[in-house]
């Protein structure tokens, strides 16, 4: 018999408490792969020393996990609608906690590169599952919208505190634990999803994957990043290196062949005449292959040359956070009283000068006095451009298309900060070996690697400031037409970089409050 004594407000605060549990579970398990992927970075030179990883290699501990997170986020987000969400939910996440013990107790540079790809492809599919389930589980309107502010907010701060945690982690016990506290975790996940989530497809949804068009990408890629790791070595004019760029772009070619002629394509490049969608995933491309580098290679110079340990490292990094806070919360407000465009640009040039500011690093040199300004540069003028890069992301995109426009801003990201990490590290390693040849000191040769790679970035920073001008369209966007999900989405896969859970927060405010005072307009 039904219990008459349940009031309705009863009923509502159990159906509330119900999705605030499943907010809990899914935004726990963002964090866990966000968090990851950030808080590797601080463990890097401990790993190196301890499987015996090159200089070059090296940096595929952080690709072999981006590139495949990259390469199947979009394809995760189609498959979660049509095997069921919580289903690729718990798929994901027992291969992330599974790929994660792996890595801790990895002994060669093989296997923990295969682990940390398995890493990535598990993280592709819980990002977008995740997402899927918290659209389905809250009503349209304000508590989504809540629901998703927490969930970026919650999601994004593994980005925020990877840095300091990872430190803490190496420093009191070693960098294995930086990936075993994900096993517990997952555990947790898995134990608590089939109790809190309920199983849901998506309605209408048309069948047929498009595993080659994914696959073809994602090796293409792969390719591309490989060939420009080894050229250092096998030199940029050899068969190897001309063959390997060959059949990357083989791939990248089979690609766009594949989408054109697919039933149900992974990027329907009709999206793709939307030319603010385009030019903005085109500055992002430049401007992860100019960002992602800043944390391997300051990481490395904070520690190989400074000398600083794993926590005093993530320490080094707060100032760069808080840059970011207050920029980007200024961005926010600016960028509805302009356009999108300019507050971009003038983000871009700004951070620009932050990486002119690295080069002047020195094999002696003191953070006060080098580190720290170009630091705080920098973080004011990415806090500028990343907001108004992911409104203009969005601009014009049919409501029904926001998630695709999204996940192509996020897919960008990823594989633009993977090729750029190839790059600069060919230029930071042959920079440094021709100094160890002229009698440089190691930390004098590592310090003019490091600088080589920051003049790079400075120049890809530039040419994005360049591209979003020149390409860029400048109209306004209307308030109500800015998509909450796609910001939360936005912020909240940032693996390797400390600015999301702040950026997230910040844009979650930003878009209520240009929301509330666009409505309170006559």
């Amino acid at each position: 018999m039904p219990d008459d004594t349940i009031t309705p407000g009863e009923v509502v605060r159990q159906v509330r408490a119900s999705a605030n549990a499943v907010l809990a579970v899914v935004a726990v398990a963002q964090f866990m792969v966000v968090l990851d992927a950030s808080v590797v970075n601080v463990a890097l030179p401990s790993i190196q020393r301890d499987v015996g990883f090159s200089e070059q290699n090296l940096s595929w501990v952080l690709n072999a996990y981006t590139l495949l997170f990259g390469g199947f986020l979009l394809l995760g987000g189609r498959a979660a609608d049509r095997l069921g969400r919580r289903r690729l939910f718990m798929a994901g996440i027992a291969l992330f906690a599974g790929a994660s013990l792996a890595c801790g107790l990895s002994q060669s540079e093989a296997t923990l590169l295969i682990a940390r790809g398995a890493q990535g492809l598990g993280g592709a599919m819980v990002s977008p599952a995740a997402l899927s389930i918290i659209l389905t589980t809250f009503a349209e309107g304000s508590e989504r919208n809540r629901a998703l502010a927490v969930w970026g907010a919650i999601a994004g701060a593994g980005g925020a505190v990877g840095l300091l945690l990872g430190g803490a982690i190496v420093q009191a016990l070693s960098w294995r634990w930086v990936f075993f506290i994900n096993v517990p975790i997952g555990a947790v996940v898995l134990l608590l999803a089939p109790r809190m989530l309920a199983e849901s497809r998506g309605e209408g949804v048309r069948g047929g994957y498009d595993l080659e068009g994914a696959t073809t990408i994602t090796l293409g890629t792969m390719a591309l990043v490989f060939t420009l790791i080894k050229a250092n070595d096998w030199g940029w004019g050899s068969a190897r290196t001309l063959a390997g760029l060959a059949v990357a772009a083989a791939l990248l070619v089979a690609f766009v062949w594949i989408e054109r002629r697919h039933e149900n394509p992974l990027v329907p490049l009709r999206i793709f005449s939307n030319r603010s969608l385009a030019a903005s995933d085109a500055t992002m491309l430049l401007v992860a292959a100019a960002l992602f580098g800043v944390f391997f290679f300051c990481t490395l110079y904070l520690q190989q040359v400074l000398g600083y340990n794993a926590l005093k490292t993530g320490v080094a990094y707060l100032p760069l956070s808080l840059a970011l806070i207050g920029s980007s919360a200024l961005a926010s407000l600016v960028v509805d009283r302009l356009t999108p465009k300019p507050v971009l640009v003038a983000g871009l040039l700004v951070a620009t000068v932050g990486f002119a500011l690295f080069t002047r690093l020195q094999g002696r040199g003191d953070y006060a006095g080098r580190v720290l300004p170009a630091m705080v540069v920098m973080g004011v003028g990415f806090g500028m451009a990343f907001v108004p890069i992911t409104i203009a992301a969005t601009t014009g995109v049919a409501r029904e298309d926001s998630g695709l426009a999204s996940g192509l801003l996020n897919t960008t990201q990823q594989v633009g900060g993977s090729l750029g990490l190839a790059v600069l590290s060919a230029v930071s390693t042959s920079r440094s070996t021709s100094a160890l040849h002229g009698g440089s000191t190691p930390a004098e040769a590592l310090t003019h690697g490091f600088t080589g790679a920051f003049t790079v970035s400075a120049i890809l920073c530039a040419v994005a400031a360049v591209v979003a001008m020149v390409l860029l369209p400048g109209r306004r966007r209307d308030v109500e037409d800015v998509d909450a999900a796609t910001l939360a989405m936005s912020f909240a896969r940032c693996p390797g970089a400390p600015y999301c859970g702040h950026l997230a927060r910040v844009a979650a405010w930003g878009h209520r409050m240009r929301v509330a005072v666009a409505r309170s307009r006559p």
